[in-house]
């Protein structure tokens, strides 16, 4: 198969964003739009004029379609996912693919059942700082990496309602932002067993006390797993953080460390450096156009096959730990 004929649900800034990241690597063709906003779609039509424009996903998905890109509210992704993979048609979906594990397993039970591909965006991977750290990670240079620390903080907050409407979103920043750093860890490690999970989720200054009812705002966890590596991740909406965003990772090793920071508070630039002692290696500079990576990484996968890939399963120890962090939350 060369260049994949794809449909877009969802075509806000970042459905649109991703459809032209892909349509600038010359990856796939874009066949049908649809999103629920007609300024959305017709912002997408420009981008790819020949495409259909559709009111609805039963339409998108009576199309002849190879994959389907969903960017939608979270609380659609894996009904829309299922649905779509029911239909013979592959997916890439914006994170998190589901609200708890148990969506995420159906999804991806879904995926080897139609023996389809299915990708999620967890956009973090694709920057060229945090594939510099994981090359150096696997080829052993800072030994056996026994301590991670991982920071997002967002000073704005998601500006869509459904962000905060629990059983829309799932969750709050820990989902929004929290899914990425654990990802992050468990990548760069080659997915390790988690052996325990302490965590703290607040709202406006107070422990989160009814998940029904609230979001957290900044969440807090220390992760335990097998081998010894100790992984602290913490995240947060709305924070006095002075700048736009604190983003960053470190990770120590027994010979060197790494480190990976936002620029000037952008969500956008970052470096990476190599840590020796009192000494700084630059492995990144800023400027790497990475937010449409992972989707043309996708796209070229499906243009090579559109047979299912086993290495999603690995999505299901990301839901666990989110799972695990709203569980160890509501025992403190």
């Amino acid at each position: 198969m060369t260049r994949p004929r794809l449909g877009f649900l969802g075509v806000g800034w970042i459905g649109r964003h991703r459809m032209e990241a892909m349509l600038g690597s010359d990856a796939i063709t874009v066949a049908a739009i649809s999103d629920a906003l007609p300024d959305n779609s017709a912002q997408a039509g420009a981008l790819a004029p020949g495409a259909v424009q559709l009111d609805d996903i039963d339409a998108l998905l009576d199309q002849v379609l190879d994959g389907i890109v969903i960017a939608t509210p979270s609380a659609l992704h894996a009904e829309q996912s299922i649905r779509a993979l029911d239909r013979g048609i592959a997916v890439f979906c914006q994170k998190p693919l589901g609200r708890s594990r148990a969506e995420v397993a159906a999804v991806i039970d879904a995926a080897r059942r139609a023996d389809r591909l299915l990708g999620v965006d967890l956009s973090y991977r694709g920057t060229a700082g945090m594939r510099a750290i994981r090359e150096r990670i696997q080829a052993g240079e800072l030994g056996h990496v026994h301590a991670i620390d991982l920071v997002f903080h967002n000073a704005y907050g998601p500006d869509k309602p459904w962000f905060y409407d629990p059983l829309l979103s799932g969750g709050g920043c820990v989902m929004d932002l929290g899914v990425h750093l654990i990802d992050v860890a468990l990548w760069m490690l080659d997915f390790p067993e988690v052996e325990s999970i302490e965590a703290d989720l607040f709202c406006r200054g107070q422990p989160l006390a009814d998940r029904s009812a609230q979001v957290e705002d900044l969440g807090l966890a220390t992760i335990r797993l097998a081998g010894g590596t100790v992984v602290r991740i913490a995240c947060s909406w709305h924070l006095p953080a002075g700048q736009d965003a604190v983003i960053s990772a470190d990770f120590y090793g027994s010979a060197a460390g790494a480190s990976f920071r936002n620029e000037n508070g952008s969500f956008y630039d970052f470096s990476a450096d190599l840590l020796r002692g009192t000494r700084r290696e630059r492995l990144t500079e800023p400027g790497d156009a990475w937010g449409g990576q992972m989707a043309t990484l996708w796209a070229q996968q499906l243009a090579r096959s559109n047979r299912y890939d086993p290495d999603c399963e690995k999505l299901i120890a990301l839901a666990a730990i989110i799972d695990g962090i709203y569980e160890a939350a509501a025992r403190t």
